[in-house]
């Protein structure tokens, strides 16, 4: 990834809030992966990585920082299938410790905060970092009464009569506890267990859990608590949340009480006086880790004392008197067979090594990535050489060191493709803002490629592009498995085939038969009525990497027409150098942007595709003249905050109309800002510049909106 490549110390303003804006996005997508579906798609050591990357660039640009920081957010929003829990307090994550350093840093800044000198004795209590899913039950007059996910730390899922028929997860709790207590930990299957369960799914001919994480989350995630009870999850104990009384002023205190209300706690819970004592039994659990039987990522941390710990309360997402010590990642040796290469949805081609089988940290690996060609260049890996794989966490292993002194011979260097292997098209490396050849070749088949073709077709019906009321997801899924659906011109073939597979059409529309003819009539209402979009979203629908909704409606405005556009671009990808020049011309418009443009209209199958739709009616509409003596025209507006009258994109939309031009950041030079509720760092920043600040009604007065 681009962002990981420039020193946070050295970017630009602009560079920042367009790495912050790509990790937002793309931290979201792998919380959804890891929380929601059970299936993580980086390791937990890359996730931390971007993680820090966010937080360095948030640390040095704070008037930056966004809305949706992954700084601030712990989990993701419960999935619709379970009920949903409000936790009485929040459960939130923790502070990542890597070294030695980290942890005499965590020190100082508590003895900083608690204003305690190196003589005073801080006691720390350390535990196994339980690689499962958390959850949190609560107890009313010592009857479990409800237990749930961390879901995004404010709200969990409903997973009550799922944990009780874990064994570990006692009904009713002794006298003498407190009348309201919530007891948090974590869920997690053991090695044996897991081998086990994953026999006897292969022996029914079902799907077989990846890992033990995995196989908890999935097993604990069941709408059927059946389906749980048959599976052999545990739970270990090590927190709480709301409590109605303190039965101890200590953190072991706790535990040695949660040990005697009859659940587990894990038995290499310590105590320890300094951070030498930690980092040693740190190393000592590492080296032992393999023989626990369960899967660990690391220790956690705690200040023993209770009134320290609530001296101490909390920042962002995590307490500042708890840190967790993530263990390095686990490798092993094997031989490299051979090198694939797989097309991601943006036409990335990534090159995966198939491995001769090892096991690395108790999980049997035969795929690792070597992410881009300049990381096989950089190994010098070939096909037969013997390496060295990491796996960090417990997810996509990696490929860090080839073992130069076992080459034998028969090791045969490896010839990154020109062209992308699923359908054809030319493989190019991007041009960075920085002038820099990206490092990952992307395939510019874009539209055509079978690799990215569904999600494309996803991101043309969304609500941003042709927003086509009846195609979500789930039936685009549908219609692309039975080959109803493959390119956005088949959008609009789909009244034809409404009599070939009815069966398919009632499952994608969730209606009977009495409501199919209902379902269908609004489903082709609607994709009749996409065939006339505003330029702007039909541009932004094509999915052009870099083009989005705000360099959409630049051109849109430019070209005028579909027709104007794609025969500028087409000029230019003859080498008119007018109609480059005109390009160029436009505020916003830079260097990479124009490749992007210039490679996508010279691969022929997204020009067919673009001519098929003009083919099917598709003519998508011209924009409004912007209005050019208002009193914004020729201004630069920002708008923040929550606007409750209007949405964000209309108020958007009605700025460029009176020709103003809308930035997402504020800089000197701004000439208004728009503050909604809750309005935070940029109205800061811009009271800080000077810039004229207005209300949502100010604003609503000015655009003549009632």
């Amino acid at each position: 990834m681009k962002w990981r490549t420039v020193l946070v110390d050295v970017l630009t303003s602009e560079q920042a809030a367009e790495e912050l804006k790509a990790l937002a996005e793309e931290m979201a997508g792998h919380d959804v992966a890891y929380y929601q579906n059970d299936d993580p798609v980086i390791s937990d050591a890359d996730y931390d990585a971007l993680r820090q990357r966010n937080e360095a660039i948030e640390e040095r640009f704070p008037n930056l920082k966004r809305q949706d920081s992954p700084s601030d957010k712990v989990g993701v929003t419960p999935e619709s299938g379970f009920g949903k829990i409000q936790h009485s307090v929040p459960m939130l994550s923790l502070g990542n410790a890597f070294d030695l350093q980290d942890l005499e840093d965590f020190d100082t800044r508590i003895r900083r905060f608690l204003s305690l000198d190196d003589a005073e004795t801080i006691t720390y209590t350390s535990e196994p970092k339980i690689d499962g899913l958390s959850a949190s039950l609560r107890y009313e007059n010592g009857v479990f009464i409800s237990g749930a996910t961390r879901g995004d730390g404010q709200i969990g899922e409903d997973i009550t009569e799922n944990l009780k028929t874990l064994k570990d997860v006692p009904i009713t709790l002794p006298k003498g506890v407190p009348d309201i207590v919530e007891i948090r930990g974590e869920v997690y299957m053991a090695h044996d267990d897991f081998k086990a369960l994953n026999r006897q799914q292969s022996e029914k001919g079902l799907k077989t859990f990846a890992n033990p994480r995995n196989a908890a989350a999935g097993s604990l995630r069941q709408l059927d608590s059946k389906i749980t009870a048959d599976r052999p999850l545990k739970f270990f104990a090590y927190t709480w949340g709301e409590i109605s009384d303190m039965p101890a002023d200590t953190q072991s205190g706790m535990m040695a009480c949660f040990d005697m209300w009859g659940f587990t706690v894990n038995p290499d819970f310590n105590l320890f006086k300094d951070v030498t004592a930690l980092n040693n039994h740190w190393r000592d659990i590492e080296e032992r880790r393999s023989l626990l039987g369960y899967d660990i990522d690391g220790m956690v941390y705690k200040i023993d004392r209770l009134d320290w710990q609530s001296r101490l309360g909390f920042v962002s997402r995590a307490p500042r008197w708890a840190i967790a010590h993530k263990f390095p990642a686990e490798k092993a040796i094997t031989q490299l067979l051979d090198i694939d290469i797989q097309v991601g949805r943006t036409g990335a081609l990534t090159p995966v090594a198939k491995l001769k089988k090892v096991t690395v940290g108790g999980v049997e690996v035969s795929n690792a990535t070597l992410h881009n060609a300049d990381e096989i260049k950089r190994l010098d890996v070939r096909l037969n050489d013997f390496v060295v794989v990491q796996r960090a966490g417990d997810v996509i292993p990696q490929i860090i060191e080839v073992l130069i002194d076992k080459r034998e011979g028969a090791q045969q260097a490896f010839h990154f493709p020109d062209n992308c292997p699923e359908c054809g098209a030319q493989a190019f490396h991007e041009i960075r803002a920085d002038g820099e050849q990206d490092a990952v070749k992307r395939c510019s088949g874009g539209l055509s490629c079978p690799a990215q073709a569904k999600e494309r077709l996803k991101h043309f019906v969304s609500r941003s592009a042709l927003d086509i009321d009846g195609l979500g997801d789930k039936q685009i899924d549908e219609f692309w498995a039975n080959d109803l659906l493959k390119t956005p011109v088949d959008i609009f073939k789909l009244y034809q085939k409404a009599d070939e597979a009815p069966e398919i059409w009632l499952y994608t529309s969730g209606k009977n038969k009495g409501q199919l003819k209902d379902s269908l009539t609004k489903l082709f209402r609607a994709i009749e009525q996409a065939k006339k979009p505003d330029l702007d979203r039909f541009l932004f629908a094509l999915g052009i990497r870099h083009v989005g909704e705000t360099t959409a409606r630049l051109l849109a405005r430019r070209y005028k027409t579909l027709e104007g556009f794609r025969d500028a671009i087409l000029s230019m990808c003859d080498g008119d150098e007018v109609s480059k020049e005109e390009l160029a011309s436009i505020d916003g418009v830079g260097d990479t942007m124009m490749v992007s443009l210039l490679t996508f209209f010279a691969e022929p199958h997204n020009l067919d595709i673009i001519n098929g739709l003009i083919d099917f009616g598709v003519a998508p509409v011209s924009l409004p003249e912007a209005e050019n003596n208002t009193p914004i025209s020729g201004k630069i507006i920002v708008f923040t905050g929550t606007l409750t009258r209007m949405t964000r994109a209309e108020a958007k939309a009605r700025a460029e109309m009176m020709g103003a031009k809308v930035s997402g950041s504020v800089s000197d030079k701004t000439d208004i800002l728009v503050a909604g509720e809750s309005a935070g760092s940029k109205l800061k920043k811009a009271e800080e510049l000077g810039v004229e600040t207005m209300t949502e009604d100010e604003w609503l007065e000015i655009a003549a909106i009632t």
